[in-house]
C-alpha cells in the first residue's frame, strides 16, 4: 500500500513537471514573436495579449520618431472596443501611476521598446468604474 502511494506521488510529480516545461516552452515561443515586449502583470487571455502587442507594435512602427502617447492609447482603445465590445481603457506612457478596477480577464500591463521604456495598460471594465491616472507622459 505504501509503495503504491509513493509511485502515485512520483507519477503526479512527473506529470506536473512536464506541464511546467510545456508552459515554459510556449511562453518562450510567444516571446520570440514579440522580443521587445515584457508583460508586467496580466489576467488577460493570451490571444488578446498578442492582439495588443501586435496593435501596439504596428502603431509604433507607423509613428514618426517622436512618440505620441495619446494617439497610441486612442488607437489601442478603438481596436479593443471594436473587436471585443466597449468599455476598454488604455494608459500609455513612460511614467505614470494608476489605480483601476477591471473586469476579470481584461487586464494587461506591459512594456515595449527598451529604448523608449514605454509602458501600456489595457483594461476592460463595466460601466461602473473608477479610474485615476496621474503623471501620464
Amino acid at each position: 500500500m505504501e509503495g503504491s502511494a509513493e509511485e502515485e506521488l512520483e507519477r503526479r510529480s512527473k506529470f506536473l513537471s512536464s506541464l511546467i516545461q510545456k508552459k515554459k516552452a510556449i511562453e518562450q515561443e510567444d516571446q520570440h514573436d514579440y522580443p521587445n515586449v515584457r508583460v508586467r502583470a496580466s489576467d488577460m487571455p493570451l490571444a488578446l495579449q498578442n492582439r495588443a502587442f501586435r496593435c501596439a507594435r504596428d502603431h509604433l512602427d507607423s509613428m514618426p520618431s517622436k512618440l505620441d502617447s495619446k494617439r497610441l492609447a486612442l488607437a489601442l482603445k478603438k481596436e479593443f472596443d471594436s473587436s471585443y465590445g466597449p468599455a476598454w481603457h488604455c494608459i500609455v506612457g513612460t511614467s505614470f501611476g494608476s489605480y483601476v478596477t477591471h473586469s476579470i480577464g481584461g487586464f494587461l500591463y506591459f512594456s515595449i521598446d527598451k529604448e523608449r521604456r514605454l509602458r501600456l495598460k489595457i483594461l476592460h471594465t463595466d460601466s461602473q468604474v473608477t479610474t485615476c491616472t496621474c503623471g501620464l507622459s
